[in-house]
């Protein structure tokens, strides 16, 4: 039996879903069929092109009959195919639009999963959009109350945000995973978490800043008491005490060596800056404060 042509396919699918003299009303049932038909034509094909636009029509037509899921899944494959076609900005108009669909479905983890799909294809050519797409993904399971699902897109964010070298960012979703964590029981990651995130700190080489985030952090019980608090807490002696090896020593520690890969290279690095001018300024610190009488 001869296969169909998908072109003659797409052609009777457009004619029934154009309004006309004799059509007052669109065929989208019928039509999609034929949609769904000429893409799976099409890709057999390898056009990928058509098979996208295909793709594309099928998942409006599902749309138009009320099944946002099919449409969804269509979208899917439209946006599968952008990015074997390197149509970056529609890989992540797709994406999105396969979110939404899901979401109407009320399905927040598929929701999820389309945007992380996006961020995961766009994190070399389009890092910005990305970590967006990574947030958003990020957003729906916070909605629904399932964080602990979206550990791993916590974990692709911030590894976006440090090759971006956008490390105050990373910091501060870093700290976004601990309370996410928290919500959820998950004192491990939780800590991991706020450990990573003043590495970061300290590898900007912003130690107070670093020293705040531990003091934060530290108003959590579970926190105070790891060895993750025991850790950073040996760093920051090293740092005060000008004491290079023995941070380059810490930095080799357990607790830093279970933390994620980007995380241990920044702590490999330590110090990354000048610890006699640190002293210094802590120094300049206390001697202001010390004049100070208002």
């Amino acid at each position: 039996m001869a296969t169909p042509d998908p072109d003659k396919l797409m052609a009777k699918a457009d004619k029934l879903t154009k309004l006309s003299f004799t059509r007052w009303t669109a065929d989208w049932k019928n039509a999609t069929s034929l949609y769904e038909q000429a893409a799976i034509g099409y890709r057999f094909r390898k056009d990928n092109e058509k098979a996208k636009e295909a793709f594309e029509k099928a998942s409006k037509g599902q749309e138009m009959i009320s099944s946002p899921w099919d449409a969804a899944k269509h979208m899917e494959s439209a946006a599968a195919l952008a990015k074997e076609l390197g149509r970056w900005n529609e890989v992540s108009d797709f994406y999105r639009k396969a979110s939404e669909l899901y979401r109407e479905c009320g399905r927040s983890q598929p929701a999820s999963d389309a945007l992380a799909k996006g961020a995961s294809a766009l994190e070399d050519v389009a890092p910005d959009e990305a970590v967006q797409l990574y947030t958003d993904a990020c957003v729906i399971l916070e909605e629904d109350g399932r964080e602990q699902m979206a550990f791993d897109l916590y974990r692709a964010a911030t590894s976006v945000y440090v090759k971006l070298e956008r490390y105050a960012d990373a910091a501060t979703f870093l700290l976004r995973w601990g309370i996410a964590a928290d919500k959820c029981h998950a004192v491990n990651s939780q800590c991991k978490a706020y450990l990573s995130a003043i590495i970061i700190y300290l590898y900007m080489h912003d130690f107070q800043q670093a020293q705040k985030c531990y003091n934060d952090c530290s108003q959590i019980g579970a926190f105070l008491s790891s060895d993750q608090s025991r850790c950073a807490s040996k760093l920051f002696s090293a740092y005060e005490e000008g004491d290079v090896e023995e941070i380059k020593r810490v930095a080799q520690s357990s607790p830093i060596t279970h933390l994620d890969h980007v995380i241990i290279r920044l702590a490999r690095k330590l110090p990354t800056g000048d610890l006699k001018e640190l002293n210094k300024e802590e120094a300049d610190v206390e001697a202001f404060d010390e004049n100070d009488l208002t």
